[in-house]
């Protein structure tokens, strides 16, 4: 067995072991607070897993409340994406602008987001608007500020050899910048998928009529402590597979990049 097996084969018996682990533990203490993972995985099964084949075992409450959920992730970052990778890129190449929009942009940054939540709930009212906006705000500027730094960073030997070659400035920013920026802007999407999936969870949980981060606000209401622990394991897999996307599209796009790493 290879070491690369070797470590993956490790890893999924060190949480295959915490899970027993904790199964062993709750079934004895038999605590209300923390139930049994055997508990929590049927209860996910029958709330959203056990719907006919048709609809790919997806219950009316999955339909209902995860996917709504998932599209409000999705259409946060697609904004995210398509507003701060241009504009990253734009101000990378402009150390002048980037230098007098520093203190603007460092102070957005550093806005809590919690905070902005009333100002987008009066721009937009409660509902999706608002979640996907919230998720907008805080997941921009990772990817924004990464896009700056590898912008900026090209190698101007690359420049002046794609001047040499008479490129134009399209093709020098199709071929030579975007590819230089990537790597950081990639850096930037890992972090923002983490936020995006903490955010969607704030903005439901502050007024929502679906969507889990209002599942579990009902469970919180009710004290149905299996199903709030169902929902925090569903985003931790959730996380998980959307990690794992994004992870193989990067490898996919920047195997040039991680090729020349290694040499």
């Amino acid at each position: 067995m290879s070491w690369k097996r070797m470590r993956w084969v490790i890893r999924w018996a060190v949480l295959a072991a915490g899970v027993v682990a904790w199964q062993l533990w709750a079934s004895a203490a038999g605590s209300s607070f923390f139930p049994p993972p055997s508990k929590i995985v049927n209860r996910m099964y029958q709330l959203w897993f056990s719907g006919p084949v048709a609809h790919v075992f997806l219950t009316p409450d999955a339909t209902a409340n995860v996917l709504p959920s998932l599209g409000r992730v999705f259409a946060g970052l697609a904004i995210a994406v398509a507003i701060g990778v241009p504009l990253g890129i734009a101000l990378g190449r402009s150390p002048v602008v980037t230098s007098y929009l520093s203190p603007l942009l460092q102070f957005a940054r550093a806005l809590p987001v919690v905070t902005m939540a009333p100002v987008f709930i009066v721009l937009f009212k409660i509902g999706t608007q608002m979640e996907v906006a919230t998720i907008v705000f805080g997941t921009i500027w990772p990817i924004l500020l990464n896009t700056i730094d590898g912008a900026a960073a090209v190698d101007p030997v690359q420049l002046e050899t794609a001047r040499a070659f008479r490129m134009s400035r399209l093709a020098r920013l199709v071929w030579v910048i975007v590819p230089a920026a990537l790597p950081k802007a990639f850096a930037g999407f890992r972090l923002s998928l983490s936020l995006s999936l903490i955010l969607m969870v704030f903005a439901e949980l502050v007024g929502s009529s679906n969507g889990i981060g209002y599942e579990m606000s009902n469970a919180s209401n009710s004290f149905d402590m299996t199903l709030l622990w169902s929902t925090i394991v569903l985003l931790g897999i959730l996380g998980y597979l959307l990690n794992g996307l994004l992870a193989g599209a990067e490898r996919r796009v920047l195997a040039w990049h991680t090729t020349n790493r290694r040499d």
